[in-house]
């Protein structure tokens, strides 16, 4: 195990709209504000988009079990936001449901926003991480620095 310490920064409340690409908006918000590292948590619905939900086998490198969904699901997840040299790199796990149905898994790709989702974004300070390609398993992992 690695670990590092710091504070908390700024706090956020976004409102997200119908038919935002969550991603997207989220990431234009952390370059527009700067945030670097970050911490956040949401409720509300997604319309359609795309859930990895855990690999196909429990093998290195793994092989992605994408699903997609649509017609409205209620959603809730948590993610982290930790910045390399390119982008804000953002990592979310959210739980939806429909009917008696439910997903759970990383959020990704165009996934859009049903109505509206409420989010909290904690800025982290003082955290030394960044995420990028791990050449073992090819995923985007976060890497602690000294």
């Amino acid at each position: 195990m690695q670990y590092t310490q710091g504070n908390i920064g700024r706090i956020f409340l976004l409102k997200f709209e119908d038919d935002d690409i969550l991603l997207d908006k989220l990431s234009e918000f952390l370059k527009k504000e700067k945030v670097k590292t970050a911490a956040l948590v949401f409720i509300g619905a997604l319309k359609k988009g795309d859930l990895v939900t855990g690999p196909r086998k429990p093998v290195i490198p793994p092989e992605p079990n994408q699903v997609y969904f649509s017609g409205g699901w209620e959603v809730m997840g948590i993610g982290t936001v930790f910045t390399n040299k390119k982008a804000p790199q953002i990592h979310i796990h959210s739980s939806m449901g429909k009917k008696q149905k439910t997903l759970t898994g990383c959020v990704r790709g165009k996934s859009r926003v049903f109505l509206v989702v409420e989010a909290i974004v904690f800025e982290l300070k003082g955290v030394k991480a960044t995420k990028d390609i791990d050449p073992r398993t090819g995923l985007n992992l976060l890497k602690i620095l000294k």
